[in-house]
């Protein structure tokens, strides 16, 4: 997942603690196994290879994960969407190098992006395209899904304290810090540039997760343009409709995936993404249209609703 993965144990036995510590990472490496499109073995890149052909058996994990992929696709408007590899690739960001892709590149990309291009067969766990050159990128996902299958690892041998990141990005907090406050580990989302003027308040993560995306937070740049790494597969142009999203729920998988949701969509959406997620929080920051910088969060109604 190209990316520093840190966990923190808290409990009685150095020795028991290290080695669950051991188990948890050997797990973000399994699912890396499973989910990389780098690698030639995954199950992702072996679909990537063949379903255009003929349906591949990808096992009754990795097709629920495409599923829940799919339904999150549907709720959002197509806002994340694991088929947005062909754009990906269009603008340079599966070499890391990144580049301006001509207009012509970029709709002939999106013809192959879109969940409606797969098939899934749940008889026998496995995945099909209608038409080659689709490909399926699971990096918006992956690091929350391996962040939760870790955390299921943590609870089944007893530990009630714990703390997991993935890049720092994404993060989940089990329990209280054994030392600090009951609410839960307090963790405050960094601003963008030029945001001094802003305050965020901590959230407060006692069994849940939080993940941040900005838009250029991995970025490339061309002309004195900076162009960011999040790209939004309704039009195929990079998204910038706020400058960073912080979402917190129960389930990382969820908030991963809704925070390049959110960078796409932009504070219009918080609406609606209250509705449908009523025990999640999210957090917007974004400049108006007269210049004015933001922050808007969920838990915040009155604001939310005047967005």
């Amino acid at each position: 997942m190209a990316t520093t993965w840190e966990i923190l144990l808290y409990g009685n036995s150095a020795r028991f603690l290290q080695g669950v510590a051991e188990e948890a990472l050997d797990e973000v490496e399994r699912i890396e196994q499973l989910l990389s499109p780098y690698r030639t073995t995954s199950c992702i890149a072996d679909v990537n290879r063949n379903a255009h052909n003929h349906s591949v058996f990808v096992g009754h994990e990795v097709f629920s994960l495409i599923r829940t992929s799919v339904n999150l696709s549907q709720l959002t408007g197509g806002a994340f969407d694991i088929t947005v590899a062909p754009l990906m690739r269009c603008w340079g960001m599966m070499s890391g190098r990144g580049s301006v892709p001509s207009l012509d590149d970029i709709n002939n990309a999106m013809n192959f992006v879109g969940v409606e291009h797969m098939l899934l067969h749940e008889e026998d766990y496995s995945v099909q395209f209608d038409q080659e050159g689709v490909m399926l990128d699971l990096g918006a996902i992956g690091k929350g899904y391996a962040i939760d299958r870790v955390m299921d690892i943590v609870r089944d041998h007893g530990v009630e304290s714990a703390l997991l990141h993935g890049g720092g990005s994404t993060i989940y907090g089990l329990g209280v810090p054994p030392d600090g406050d009951d609410r839960g580990w307090a963790i405050t989302s960094r601003l963008p540039e030029g945001s001094d003027s802003l305050q965020i308040e901590p959230f407060f993560l006692h069994d849940l997760a939080i993940s941040v995306s900005a838009p250029h937070g991995k970025s490339f740049e061309v002309d004195g343009k900076q162009y960011g790494h999040i790209i939004d597969p309704r039009d195929g142009q990079p998204a910038n409709r706020c400058l960073s999203a912080s979402v917190v729920s129960a389930s990382a998988t969820e908030t991963d995936a809704l925070t390049t949701a959110l960078v796409t969509l932009g504070p219009g959406w918080l609406p609606e993404f209250r509705a449908l997620w009523p025990n999640a929080t999210a957090c917007v920051v974004f400049d108006t249209d007269s210049g004015e910088r933001r922050i808007l969060r969920t838990d915040s109604m009155e604001e939310v609703n005047n967005a």
